[in-house]
């Protein structure tokens, strides 16, 4: 096992990035879109944007510093797909993983009726050869939040979607999609037009 998280004030910071859009394909892959979060009310309207993508099979590997979000995004993503907005979620940085049934499916009616949700939290783990034990195989049959995902070696699926947090400057994040498609703009767009409800 790994030792306990350094504070978060320990975490690197992101460079400077000022007056950057909202949105912005990288000009390196297409399937890149880098979304500005101002806020922690932007980054849970970005979990729950992007909830409706998800079902059986899909693995989401979340990446970024300590205090990036990370943990706050997966919160939004886990109660739009539990559908249900008060659902507690305690982070599973201790317990390694987490379970949820999402039996009614998300609220924009996605594909995660009766799906099994896994929320992974790697930061303790050595390595990939532990993740048998907590049931990653199981886990990847249902839709898999993972956060240090690094720490999955050769696990992480290639087909995997991901999602990068850089804390900004100004306090906000950047949020570097890859593998979302259409729904990673129409997030933006969401976000764009201030729907953070």
């Amino acid at each position: 096992m790994k030792p306990p998280r350094p504070p978060a004030s320990m975490a690197a910071s992101a460079p400077d990035s000022t007056a950057a859009p909202a949105a912005d394909t990288g000009a390196a892959d297409a399937g890149t879109l880098r979304i500005v979060l101002p806020d922690d009310a932007a980054t849970m309207a970005l979990g729950r944007a992007l909830a409706p993508a998800l079902g059986a099979g899909d693995v989401v590997l979340l990446r970024g510093d300590l205090g990036a979000g990370k943990t706050t995004l997966a919160r939004a993503l886990l109660r739009a797909l539990c559908n249900d907005a008060a659902m507690e979620v305690p982070s599973p940085s201790y317990t390694l993983v987490q379970t949820y049934d999402a039996p009614g499916g998300d609220a924009s009616g996605g594909d995660a009726s009766g799906v099994e949700v896994s929320h992974f939290d790697l930061w303790r783990l050595d390595g990939p050869d532990a993740l048998v034990e907590l049931g990653w195989d199981d886990a990847c049959e249902g839709i898999v939040l993972v956060e240090w995902p690094e720490r999955l070696g050769a696990l992480a699926p290639p087909d995997a979607r991901g999602i990068d947090l850089v804390v900004r400057a100004d306090g906000g994040r950047d949020a570097i999609l890859r593998g979302w498609g259409a729904h990673a703009h129409a997030a933006a767009r969401m976000i764009d037009a201030g729907g953070r409800g």
